[in-house]
């Protein structure tokens, strides 16, 4: 008996030391993923900070907002297809741009499916499926547009706020919050995001560097290349300047889109137009930016959802001027931008309602005036007819901010289901101070 009991103490020893390795690592790893990140709520915004490497970062995502993940993917989906798209389009659109898309994201969306339970391609449809329908405008002002000479980037993101989960009846807007990341061996960078999302359309990282993205309809499209969301994402994380933001919005490009990509250290900005194909890039002075019926305003770049230069134009509509009668050419439905039934008319008076804005508070525009045109150009304050649009809901929006990449200072405001981001509460931040704060378990 006492021989018995002596082997089982030694096999007893032998598998804990067999095993010990492997809850220590287990143990370290989970450390290291709670360590991923955190969420913080600052003047009823909340805010994810992630850290460490790709993978940690999703895994850590999927913890923190499973529940508001589940409920995007969910009300997204039942919205998409109701638009006419099916899951298997989005996914078949995926797998063809899968190759492209580099493999530390593909890591980042394995870490949320980990963590939330849905498949790799549940989490690539949530991430890839929003950028073939999202509407926006945006600009940028510096030097004599503005008061003080910094410049300032602006952006609208249009997009309906009433995408509703059909199980739970909540909402895709009521699970917008920002996201601060910093990931190994890239930039920390700051971006208004929902939850579930890897990709981006805008946001700012720590060398000043802001790109943002507008839907802007072609025939010259192709799924063989890396969707837009990746794009901005791989500026905020690899970009330390204007030009090599502009060379990886413009590489590998995909379907229409148009960018407004400032940098802080010039400063200055650029708006740049891609399709498959194609793209043009040009500061405010380009000849394409005062090609009638389009206009040049000094120190400003400005983009609706259609394209100005007229060699990319041609891949998107019929005629160059997008209408003469803009309200008679939306209600005929006359020069549709390619693959939609929307007239160019309607994104053309988009572009004159957010222009005459910034005409208006030219040489005057600071952080807070920025945003008040933003805000007055989508309540229909700054053109009679963008005023009509607005009446019958023509955008909707679901978040707005304004941002100063010298002071690292931004406005923002989310919308609710009841509430469009221009009538919502506006809050005040710094990126660089959120994106410098310390884990609240470090003293």
């Amino acid at each position: 008996m006492k021989n018995s009991y002596t082997g089982l103490f030694i096999l007893g020893i032998l598998l804990v030391s067999c095993l010990a390795p492997c809850l220590i690592q287990i143990a370290a790893q989970s450390q290291h993923t709670e360590d991923a990140g955190w969420i913080e709520e600052r003047d009823g915004v909340r805010i994810l900070h992630l850290i460490g490497s790709y993978y940690e970062m999703g895994y850590r995502h999927g913890v923190l907002l499973k529940d508001e993940v589940l409920v995007n993917y969910h009300a997204f989906l039942h919205w998409v297809t109701q638009k006419g798209f099916s899951y298997n389009q989005l996914l078949d659109s995926w797998l063809v741009m899968q190759p492209y898309i580099p493999a530390r994201y593909i890591e980042e969306m394995q870490g949320l499916s980990d963590a939330t339970g849905l498949s790799l391609q549940e989490i690539a449809v949530h991430n890839v499926g929003p950028y073939f329908v999202v509407n926006c405008g945006s600009f940028a002002a510096w030097g004599s547009a503005t008061l003080d000479g910094n410049l300032y980037h602006a952006r609208s993101h249009d997009l309906s706020i009433s995408i509703q989960d059909p199980d739970t009846g909540a909402y895709l807007v009521e699970n917008q919050l920002l996201i601060a990341r910093e990931p190994q061996g890239a930039f920390a960078s700051l971006s208004p995001s929902l939850a579930g999302d890897v990709v981006c359309s805008d946001g700012i990282n720590d060398r000043g560097i802001i790109p943002g993205m507008l839907s802007s309809w072609t025939s010259d499209e192709t799924f063989q290349g890396i969707n837009v969301g990746f794009r901005v994402r791989i500026v905020l994380d690899t970009a330390a300047t204007l030009s090599e933001a502009i060379e990886i919005l413009t590489t590998n490009t995909t379907l229409g889109y148009n960018f407004i990509v400032s940098d802080g250290n010039i400063p200055g900005a650029m708006a740049v137009e891609t399709t498959a194909h194609h793209s043009y890039v040009g500061c405010w002075n380009a000849s394409s930016e005062s090609a009638r019926p389009f206009w040049e305003i000094p120190s400003v770049v400005r983009r609706a959802n259609l394209f100005v230069d007229p060699l990319m134009s041609a891949t998107q509509r019929p005629w160059y001027h997008p209408g003469r009668f803009p309200l008679v050419s939306c209600l005929l439905k006359l020069n549709k931008l390619n693959g939609t039934s929307i007239s160019a008319a309607a994104p053309f008076a988009h572009y004159v309602a957010l222009s005459k804005g910034i005409e208006h508070e030219w040489g005057r525009l600071d952080l807070q005036t920025t945003m008040g045109v933003l805000r007055d150009v989508y309540k229909g304050k700054t053109d009679w007819r963008f005023f009509l649009m607005q009446k019958i809901h023509w955008y909707t929006t679901q978040y707005q901010w304004v941002l100063c990449p010298q002071t690292g200072d931004f406005l923002l405001s989310f919308a609710t289901h009841t509430t469009n981001a221009y009538d919502a509460e506006v809050h005040r931040f710094n990126a660089y101070e959120l994106l410098a704060e310390d884990p609240p378990w470090v003293c």
